[in-house]
C-alpha cells in the first residue's frame, strides 16, 4: 500500500477513498471520484479487494500460485482504475495512491472511511444481478462508514451537461440534515452551480393532504426551511439557492427533483431517525431508485 497520499491530519486535506471490483458501476465510481478530488485538491486513494468470502460452505485453501494470480489480477483493475482516474481528472495535480487488498472488502473499507474526507462507491458490483438492486458494498457503508459516502448509478454526471446543472439536497427541519445541507453548499460553491433546497412537509401523498389548514402548514414547512438555510447564504454568497416546499412525501419529491441535477444530498436519517446506525427510509429508499450521484452524509 502506498499510503503518501492517505493519511492527513486535516479534515479538509483527507483523501477521497474509490472502490473499484471490476464492474461498470465502480469504474464510473472511480471517474466521479477523482472529478471529485480534483475539484477539492484532495488526493484520490483507489482500493480493490481480491479476499474470497467464506461462511457460506467449506473453506477455499489458495496456493501461492492462485494467490499471485489474484494479486496480479488486482492490479489489473486498479491500472484500469487508475487510467479511467486520469481521463476523468486530466493533468498531474491529481495525487493518485492506489492499494491490492486481500481484506474482506466491507470492513476493509468501513476501516479506511475513518481516514477518508469521502468514499465513493458504485451502486451495483460483480454480485449484483437484479435491475435495481443495491450492491452490499454500498448498502453496507452507507449504514456504517464514518464520513460521507457518495454512491454512483448508472451515470457518473461529469460530462459539460450535467456540470451545469444544479445540487439538491434533502431539509428535514432537524438537525440531522445540517451536515448534508452544509456539504451541498460547499459542492454547490466548487461546482460553481444553483443549490436546490426542498422540504417535504407530509408523509403522506399530496391527494392525502386536507385542505383545511393547508396555507398554514405551507407556511410553517417555509419557515422551517428559512430556519435551516439561515447563514449559510452569508458564507456562501456566490451560490443562488433554489427554496422548494412541498405537501408530499420527502423521496417521491426528491425523487422527482433529482431529474433536474447532477448531485443528490441527504442526511443519513430524517426526523424519525433514533441511531447512528440507521439509515432512514428517505435516503434509503433514493439510494434504490435515483439515477444520479447521491451523498448521504451521517449526522455529527
Amino acid at each position: 500500500m502506498n499510503t503518501d497520499n492517505f493519511s492527513c491530519s486535516k479534515q479538509s486535506n483527507l483523501p477521497i477513498l474509490a472502490a473499484v471490483d471490476g464492474s461498470a458501476s465502480s469504474y464510473q465510481a472511480v471517474a466521479w471520484a477523482a472529478a471529485e478530488a480534483a475539484l477539492h485538491r484532495r488526493g484520490l486513494h483507489i482500493i480493490t479487494s481480491m479476499a474470497i468470502p467464506t461462511g457460506f460452505g467449506p473453506g477455499i485453501s489458495l496456493g501461492e500460485a492462485d494467490l499471485e494470480w489474484m494479486r496480479r489480477d488486482g492490479e489489473r483493475l486498479i491500472s484500469e482504475a487508475t487510467r479511467v482516474a486520469r481521463t476523468a481528472a486530466p493533468g498531474d495535480e491529481l495525487a493518485i495512491s492506489t492499494e491490492v487488498s486481500f481484506e474482506l472488502v466491507i470492513p476493509l473499507l468501513i476501516e479506511r472511511s475513518a481516514q477518508a474526507g469521502m468514499l465513493v462507491v458504485g451502486s451495483r458490483g460483480l454480485g449484483a444481478f437484479q435491475r435495481g438492486l443495491l450492491g452490499s458494498v454500498s448498502t453496507a457503508t452507507t449504514h456504517h462508514a464514518h464520513c460521507p459516502v457518495a454512491v454512483i448509478h448508472g451515470i457518473s454526471a461529469i460530462d459539460a451537461v450535467s456540470a451545469r446543472q444544479p445540487v439538491l439536497v434533502g431539509v428535514d427541519g432537524t438537525d440531522n440534515s445540517m451536515p448534508a445541507v452544509e456539504l451541498a453548499f460547499e459542492e454547490a460553491a466548487r461546482r460553481k452551480v444553483d443549490l436546490v433546497a426542498l422540504h417535504a412537509w407530509s408523509d403522506t401523498s399530496g391527494l392525502d393532504i386536507p385542505i383545511r389548514g393547508w396555507d398554514g402548514a405551507r407556511e410553517s414547512a417555509e419557515t422551517v426551511l428559512s430556519e435551516c438555510l439561515a447563514g449559510w447564504g452569508e458564507r456562501y454568497p456566490d451560490v443562488t439557492v433554489r427554496r422548494i416546499v412541498r405537501a408530499d412525501r420527502p423521496a417521491r419529491s426528491l425523487l422527482d427533483e433529482s431529474a433536474n441535477t447532477q448531485l443528490v444530498v441527504v442526511g443519513t436519517h430524517g426526523r424519525g431517525g433514533f441511531a447512528s446506525t440507521v439509515l432512514g427510509s428517505t435516503s434509503n429508499a433514493l439510494l434504490h431508485a435515483v439515477e444520479v450521484p447521491m451523498i448521504v452524509v451521517r449526522s455529527r
